[in-house]
């Protein structure tokens, strides 16, 4: 059987890229006669067969895929080989309706191995080794399906995936796989064959492209709700698996976090552009509710100050979820003295017109608080040069302050706005803003294509608290935790690590001016409680981040891929840290829910000033 060498490897090149795929092949055609399925496979990613002819390859029709871009059918081969290394199904291509298979066909293909990979190279996704232009022969109908391979905690591996080929930029793509080592060369090893997962809890609700995540691993990393915390570099929670099904779409169950599916999922395993390794299942479980509910926070104390921060998911007044919004504040957030919102659309949305007001969104939202029994808040915000903050083009989203005006005060300072510094002073022995509210460093390039940070000046009780709201730049761009480049690489933290940089300086300054000044900086910071990005806003103790009062199993504003993760927080200056009265709530709300009003729960900060 040949061996995906290094000198083939070498040999690649690629064939073809556009926006959705790319294709890999091998610079030499050849022609092979009669090989099986899993000599196309082979015992690394890359076939040893790319861009070569096969004939008569033979195999056992598995699933048919007769929707999306990517139609074909897949096959096995029923006499499998002695390496677990090499996977015995494949993926024919045919572009169309597969017309004229059926499951349980034994078929003979032939056509050109060809290395496709989803998303395009640029995405670093793996290949999925495929079949394409076949010729299809059904030699007879009605065979068994080959029997599914069982992936459950006892055959996935506890490590990920090994390190990439430094001499190959970092890819595994020209390692041997090593399935009882790691979790994705388990997965690679078993790529197009037919798969069964039995008894999964559910860590990834089902979301609008009917897919959801379970585990087969019950307690890797396993919260109170049912989740699966995320919390290192190198805890990726190896039995995390995406499932999505043959069937009809409105067949799929609506699942949220915590909800099983009984009773066996079964298919052929397929690689994809969001999530990787997945499940395409032709058998779909029993879905068995968890119960999960939508939690609600403690109501302030009249001496404590409750500050939240909420990424409304670019809310303008076109929408239909205001009142679902507007409940969220008042009763599950329990009406908080002041609310850093992110997501804040101009008036007209996602037409591209040059508008950059975004009072109509914020009467529209304050109007539908009050008609759901909350306070009437106040607000102030700074509209976005048009078109410059990133996010849905023609949205100019940015940060916004609500405030409660029966609890606390704005101090506003005139001659704020989109391309002006705010800067820091002293005003009898205390700091104070230059102007409020307003926004930090506008110009510097650290907030290209992103939202700057809003800063105000608040009082409570006769204490001055400065609030700085955030949106700092998105994770797009980075490569999946299945990369075929290991360590994943994440080139979106360079622009982070400048922003944070930024706002730890601006909140230095503060503290330079008045030692013991409150400050709290929240927002969608987009990055991880353990990550470069929060360390640097906490370098030299400016800052700390709150959620970490919290246990490790609590940690989590957001669920991706089926991991509860960090993205949204609270950090607080020394003074508030040191005051030792603090209480911290992540809100879960939304991100466990496939009904789900934002992608991101709400994180709500008590403190007494």
């Amino acid at each position: 059987m040949p061996s995906k060498s290094s000198a083939r490897l070498a040999a690649l090149t690629v064939a073809a890229v556009c926006s959705a795929a790319s294709t890999v092949v091998l610079t030499s055609p050849a022609h092979a006669d009669s090989v099986r399925i899993h000599d196309i496979q082979g015992n690394t990613r890359i076939s040893p067969y790319a861009g070569q002819q096969v004939t008569d390859v033979t195999g056992i029709v598995t699933g048919v895929r007769t929707y999306g871009s990517s139609r074909g059918f897949w096959i096995q081969d029923p006499a499998a080989d002695a390496d677990p290394a090499t996977s015995e199904g494949v993926f024919v291509f045919t572009g169309s309706t597969p017309r004229g298979v059926a499951v349980g066909d034994l078929v003979k293909v032939s056509g050109t191995v060809t290395e496709f990979v989803p998303g395009g190279t640029s995405s670093g996704n793996q290949a999925l080794t495929e079949i394409t232009r076949p010729t299809t022969t059904v030699v007879s109908s009605g065979n068994a399906v080959p029997a599914a391979t069982v992936i459950d905690a006892d055959s996935v591996p506890s490590a990920y995936v090994p390190a990439g080929d430094s001499a190959a930029g970092d890819s595994v793509n020209g390692l041997p796989l090593k399935p009882s080592a790691y979790a994705l060369d388990l997965y690679e090893s078993l790529e197009g064959m037919n798969v069964q997962v039995s008894d999964t809890r559910v860590v990834g609700a089902t979301d609008p492209y009917t897919e959801l995540w379970v585990t087969v691993k019950p307690w890797e990393n396993r919260n109170r709700r049912g989740g699966t915390v995320y919390g290192s570099y190198a805890s990726q929670n190896t039995g995390r698996i995406q499932i999505q099904s043959l069937g009809a779409v409105a067949d799929f169950p609506k699942a949220n976090v915590g909800d099983t599916l009984t009773g066996t999922t079964a298919g052929p395993l397929d690689y994809n552009q969001f999530g990787g390794y997945t499940l395409i299942a032709n058998r779909l479980g029993t879905l068995e509710s968890g119960g999960l509910e939508r939690e609600t926070t403690e109501k302030q104390k009249n001496g404590e100050l409750a500050v939240a921060t909420y990424n409304v998911e670019n809310l303008d007044p076109s929408d239909a979820t205001f009142e679902e919004h507007a409940s969220a504040i008042v009763h599950h957030l329990q009406a908080p003295d002041i609310v850093s919102l992110e997501e804040i659309q101009d008036n007209t949305g996602a037409k591209n017109d040059g508008t950059v007001a975004a009072d109509q969104t914020m009467q529209k939202l304050i109007d539908a608080i009050v008609a759901a029994g909350g306070p009437r808040y106040d607000w102030r915000s700074i509209d976005p040069v048009n078109n410059t903050d990133g996010g849905e083009p023609g949205g100019n989203i940015r940060q916004a302050f609500l405030f409660n005006p029966e609890r606390v005060s704005f101090t506003d300072r005139a001659g704020g706005d989109a391309t002006t510094a705010a800067g820091v002073t002293e005003e009898r022995g205390k700091a104070a803003l230059t102007v409020s509210p307003g926004r930090i460093d506008p110009a510097n390039a650290a907030w290209n294509s992103s939202r700057k940070p809003l800063v105000g000046e608040f009082a409570f009780r006769g204490r001055t608290v400065f609030v700085i709201a955030n949106h700092f730049n998105s994770k797009g761009g980075d490569h999946g935790l299945t990369s075929q480049y290991q360590p994943v690489r994440r080139s979106s933290e360079t622009q982070r690590h400048q922003q944070a940089t930024l706002v730890n300086s601006f909140v230095k300054d503060i503290l330079a001016t008045q030692k013991n000044a409150d400050v709290v900086t929240l927002g969608d910071i987009n990055d991880f409680e353990f990550s470069g990005t929060t360390k640097i806003l906490e370098s030299d103790g400016a800052l700390w981040s709150a959620v970490k009062s919290l246990p490790r199993s609590e940690r989590y504003s957001y669920v991706y891929q089926g991991n509860s993760q960090v993205l949204d927080q609270i950090l607080v200056s020394p003074s508030i840290r040191r005051g030792c009265d603090l209480e911290y709530d992540s809100v879960h709300i939304n991100a466990e829910f496939h009904d789900q009003i934002s992608d991101h729960d709400p994180q709500v900060l008590r403190f007494k000033p």
